[in-house]
């Protein structure tokens, strides 16, 4: 495959999370892009972060494997730029440098590390993109491995974002159970996330006026489900409306459940059934905290908003 097709260029983003590493391949021309290749992979990278302090050995072995793959991927669609992207696993680990010298050597690509506030304006970049109509305020919150981000925007502009060290992997590690969940349990953590949101998410955000809009993992996984569909499908995801009815059904539905019960779901991605539920209570508590009754989800986030960057980058 060539990088260029028809005067149209090829590029690529690799998001480099605390769970999941994602892929975007597209072409690009004439102020569009056109999606060519995606996927993503858990691979768990933050596992064990917390208590360590630092990135442990075998988790990113397999991270930098497939990060390495992903890139050799992207270059074979024939992307003549790959940016790869790592947020909070890698930025609050004490051997950030030797991981990110891993990872450039086996992909053969640079690494950037980005601050909590960057990964909240990249966000908002690739959410916006994919929903125009988002015009006036609203407030968008994304929820990741190791941290959750809050922004408050207004005619797609950020004005004020907040970066939570508060993720499904720490939380899962803390409070996760392989059986059904432990209701009693549940409501701790519950309680416990939501002080954190009252106390971190600043007021100016949660009283915000305009809709509750949510990207990530948990909140597609969660609208495959309320969908029921088959496969996952982003064209259907993408814009759908949770109500905190429907998330506290579906949390009712996957706690009863065993985690590997839940990854036998259809749209359940391998990895995702024991993060699930501390996604929910984010979630829950991030409706609580901006008092809100329903969100509208995003397929599009940070591999988009770092791939318009690259785009305004390069004149495209």
């Amino acid at each position: 495959m060539t990088a260029r097709a028809g005067g149209r260029d090829r590029l690529a983003t690799v998001d480099l999370g605390t769970n999941t590493v994602r892929l975007l391949v597209v072409e690009a021309g004439d102020g569009a892009w056109r999606a060519l290749h995606q996927t993503q992979r858990v691979t768990r990278l933050g596992e064990g972060q917390a208590a360590a302090g630092r990135l442990l050995p075998e988790p990113m072995r397999r991270t930098a494997a497939v990060v390495a793959e992903f890139s050799r991927a992207a270059r074979g669609w024939g992307a003549e730029a790959v940016r790869i992207v790592a947020t909070s696993a890698v930025r609050e680990a004490s051997n950030r440098e030797e991981f990110v010298a891993r990872v450039e050597a086996e992909s053969g690509e640079r690494v950037d590390v980005v601050s909590g506030e960057d990964e909240a304006r990249l966000t908002l970049r690739g959410v916006t993109s994919g929903l125009p109509e988002l015009a006036g305020s609203f407030v968008l919150f994304d929820i990741g491995g190791g941290s959750t981000e809050f922004v408050l925007a207004r005619d797609g502009v950020s004005e004020a974002a907040v970066s939570l060290r508060l993720g499904v992997v720490t939380l899962q590690e803390e409070w996760g159970e392989r059986g059904p969940v432990r209701w009693d349990r549940f409501a701790r953590m519950r309680e416990e996330v939501e002080r954190r949101l009252r106390d971190e998410v600043p007021e100016r955000i949660a009283a915000a006026s305009g809709p509750l809009v949510g990207t990530a993992g948990t909140v597609t996984t969660l609208a495959a489900l309320d969908l029921d569909l088959a496969a996952y499908d982003a064209t259907r995801v993408h814009g759908h409306r949770l109500t905190r009815a429907t998330v506290e059904r579906l949390l009712a539905r996957l706690g009863a459940l065993g985690v590997d019960e839940r990854a036998r779901l259809p749209c359940m991605e391998p990895g995702r059934a024991d993060v699930i539920i501390p996604g929910i209570a984010i979630c829950l508590a991030a409706m609580t905290r901006v008092r809100r009754d329903a969100l509208v989800v995003s397929d599009r986030g940070l591999r988009e908003g770092i791939l318009c960057e690259l785009l305004e980058g390069a004149g495209r």
